[in-house]
């Protein structure tokens, strides 16, 4: 019997981490899970879900292991994700490890989702197969921030992106902003929109620049590993108070689903959109002029959007940013200035004094071409509510 050190549960942990991240651009909504098969200290098996609705990671790690003769019986088995104990589109996992003879399961992270919650690990432990835990956890949890996000608090996990020069404008103050960044920026914008479960703006976007907010690369060019797949378009949605977007704007006609949400409810505008392919939702009740986020972002999360990318002007990405409501900013940096009359980054009433000012963690900065992407996230910004399930 070969001897396991944590050591190598990390290395093999590693793996299936790797593995899940193939899966980056097409599980949504279901989480990026990866699965190795380990039997004499090599590899017998490895496997990862590719698409809602196909077999889970669990299930193809051991059907590649068959495919290559070997037999999984006495494996340990190393899953990024709690494997799951109940009946979906796919039969449970927990039960497919255990009819192949696993002897032991090590778990990066136990599956936040109610449906499973524990149950998964107690059902494999029932079937007297060792279960180990917490292996790599929150590099197995950055995997799939918005899913962890929407199950634990009722909420998905929103970036907010934005391109700048170097002295933080955005656009001239005539409105003109193509481009600020550069053709590797762009492309690496469309990475960011094709993990996203949907894509956020305001209708001062749609009106000044009639955006497509699509994904327009080829799924091979983002992951090989699921060419043959169908590029998953994400859920643009348009907030649009006074229901002014055109029946004819290039977002709607688009391959992809567009819901536009409003605080209007005229019947005319909204027929002739829905004619024109556009879901559109009013929010009854609400006091003033403007939508309110916070349950924007509930809303999306009860229709299983697990990422949001907001591509949007100052002023809603200033009102998300003060309501506690952006996770991650990703913002484009552009080698050149564009002067003191162009427009700023945020827009962001009340800050006057340097004790006001909303700190930021940096988590990553790297080139990208001639620019510079920064990751950071917002810091000492109050979110007393949207952390809590609605």
């Amino acid at each position: 019997m070969t001897m396991t050190t944590e050591a190598d549960d990390w290395k093999w942990m590693a793996r299936a981490i790797q593995l899940a991240r193939k899966g980056l651009y097409t599980t949504d909504p279901n989480p990026r899970v990866g699965c190795v098969l380990v039997a004499g200290g090599r590899i017998i098996g490895e496997g990862f879900h590719r698409k809602a609705g196909e077999p889970h990671a669990e299930r193809n790690a051991l059907a590649d292991a068959r495919t290559h003769g070997h037999d999984p019986r006495g494996a340990t088995a190393y899953v990024t994700l709690e494997p799951c104990s109940h009946h979906g589109r796919t039969p449970p996992c927990a039960d497919g490890l255990i009819e192949a003879g696993i002897t032991r399961v090590v778990v990066a992270m136990r599956d936040p989702n109610p449906l499973v919650a524990g149950q998964g690990i107690a059902r494999l432990r029932d079937a007297a197969i060792v279960v180990d835990g917490g292996v790599l956890q929150s590099q197995a949890e950055q995997l799939n921030p918005g899913f962890v996000e929407r199950m634990r608090h009722g909420l998905p996990w929103v970036r907010c992106k934005l391109a700048m020069s170097l002295d933080g404008r955005t656009a001239m103050a005539s409105g003109e902003s193509k481009w600020i960044t550069s053709d590797a920026a762009r492309a690496d914008v469309q990475r960011l929109r094709a993990r996203s479960s949907a894509i956020v703006t305001g209708i001062g976007t749609v009106l000044a620049d009639d955006p497509s907010m699509n994904v327009r690369v080829p799924l091979a060019t983002l992951e090989p590993a699921v060419a043959g797949l169908e590029i998953r378009q994400p859920l643009r949605v348009v907030l649009d108070s006074r229901l002014r977007i055109a029946p004819d704007a290039r977002l709607i006609g688009l391959s992809g689903d567009t819901l536009i949400l409003t605080l209007n409810d005229n019947p005319a505008r909204m027929t002739l959109l829905q004619q024109a392919g556009a879901e559109v939702r009013v929010f009854d009740d609400v006091a003033g002029d403007s939508l309110p986020l916070q349950a924007v972002m509930h809303l999306l999360a009860e229709r299983g959007v697990n990422e949001v990318l907001i591509e949007a002007g100052p002023t809603l990405a200033g009102a998300a940013l003060s309501a506690g409501l952006i996770d991650e900013l990703v913002i484009y940096g552009a080698p050149h200035l564009m002067g003191d009359a162009a427009r700023a980054l945020f827009h962001l009433p009340g800050i006057e004094r340097m004790e006001q000012r909303i700190e930021l963690e940096i988590m990553d900065q790297r080139r990208i071409g001639p620019d510079v992407r920064t990751l950071a996230w917002p810091r000492g910004i109050p979110r007393p509510n949207h952390r809590q399930a609605s």
